[in-house]
């Protein structure tokens, strides 16, 4: 290809897109990184918390369900350099630092925009951070899923509907208070190459199992995944504060 005929080439438009608001498409390049990481051999949260409590982005720590000596750690941060510059060296010190990270259940990905939301910002930097640091939503579960070619292959109009059975589910569940979910888009940034990282956080873990259940039926999760999983289950011992800006 000639020089001038690359020079004519647009680049992509990588920009996050919503709905109209006040007249005028929204577009934004802001988005939320989150990392969870899971931890075996801690004998101490206190003392994991109090060594995370100044680490320098938003921390959820999680006491994991399913090994009394589990933690997970939910970093967050709208840059990514933070969990290099800043998440790994807090977490291989003080009391970190005897831990033992069990890396099949590291997840790790990005906000993304569906391209008609009402409120960019609140769908890409504020109710992701209102849901994982609420004081009242300390159950969570977490996984990865990854869709097969099969769904890629559809139409547009027939995967709008397919994700519309699988997102009202949701969206019954969340209007009852039972279930928030977080929605992460992880691709190329998995170790298993998954598509998705998806966070169901609530008051109790029951309901939590439910929504789990309830969207075994869909179209999506019984004919176009390909693999879901593993499931961390566990329940905040601590989050970070922080002013919603």
């Amino acid at each position: 290809m000639s020089d001038d005929r690359r020079a004519r080439l647009e680049p992509p438009d990588l920009s996050e897109k919503g709905g109209l608001r006040d007249g005028a498409p929204q577009r934004s390049d802001e988005r939320l990184f989150m990392q969870l990481m899971v931890f075996s051999g801690c004998r101490d949260t206190a003392a994991v918390i109090g060594h995370l409590a100044n680490a320098g982005v938003d921390v959820v720590v999680y006491e994991d369900v399913n090994d009394p000596q589990g933690v997970g750690v939910l970093t967050v941060s709208q840059d990514p350099a933070s969990f290099v510059d800043v998440v790994r060296p807090v977490i291989v010190a003080g009391p970190m630092a005897e831990l033992t990270l069990k890396p099949a259940f590291t997840m790790f990905g990005r906000t993304y925009s569906l391209g008609y939301e009402p409120d960019l910002r609140d769908v890409l930097i504020k109710r992701p951070l209102r849901t994982v640091l609420n004081p009242e939503w300390r159950w969570a579960i977490w996984y990865p899923l990854r869709r097969n070619g099969a769904f890629a292959q559809l139409p547009p109009d027939q995967q709008r509907t397919i994700l519309a059975e699988h997102g009202a589910i949701g969206k019954s569940f969340g209007a009852a208070d039972y279930a928030h979910d977080v929605r992460l888009a992880c691709h190329g940034l998995d170790a298993h190459d998954n598509d998705f990282v998806i966070g169901l956080i609530g008051k109790d873990l029951f309901p939590l199992s439910a929504v789990v259940q309830e969207m075994r039926k869909t179209q999506q999760t019984s004919l176009y995944l390909d693999r879901l999983g593993p499931f961390f289950i566990g329940r905040a011992a601590w989050q970070s504060r922080r002013k919603e800006g």
